[in-house]
């Protein structure tokens, strides 16, 4: 699989997350419903890869229940023994998980501003991302024969 980190910033802050290399695509067609905030981005995102979504919902979750903005000693622990690469979901709140949601793994880096309405590839040597386009529903992990299409509205910008 073709992991990618996926950073998304709304009004409240932001998280970050790894995902395949098709969440790329997938999250970008969750931004042509035009959410505001990362758990409607989330929702948006859920028929076209509902286990994906479950596993980032469930991985902020714990998150949550471990850390604060005070005391982030637990992710803290989990980032010194674990590689990026494997990081699990997490909130973005001190340098260093500012530092982690910006790096690159896999694939590459792509940030989602959904008050800037703007999607930034920092690095994405998956495919080419494009304002409109489909692409497949997973089920299980696993492609489907069903297909889903986005196109993104105006305001929103690609940027490289």
């Amino acid at each position: 699989m073709d992991t990618v980190r996926l950073t998304v910033v709304d009004r409240d802050g932001a998280v970050s997350f790894l995902g395949p290399g098709h969440a790329i695509k997938m999250l970008t067609a969750a931004c042509s419903r035009n959410p505001r905030t990362v758990k409607e981005l989330l929702e948006y995102a859920a028929p076209y890869d509902t286990d994906f979504v479950a596993s980032v919902r469930a991985g902020l979750a714990v998150f949550d229940e471990h850390n604060t903005p005070e005391n982030t000693a637990a992710f803290h622990a989990v980032a010194r023994t674990v590689a990026p690469e494997r990081l699990p979901p997490f909130r973005v709140i001190d340098e260093l998980t500012r530092t982690l949601s910006l790096q690159p793994v896999g694939v590459g880096l792509v940030l989602y501003n959904l008050e800037a309405r703007r999607i930034v590839q920092l690095v994405n040597r998956y495919g080419e991302l494009l304002r409109q386009d489909r692409g497949r529903i997973r089920r299980g992990g696993e492609p489907t024969r069903m297909l889903y299409s986005y196109r993104l509205p105006d305001e929103w910008r690609i940027l490289p």
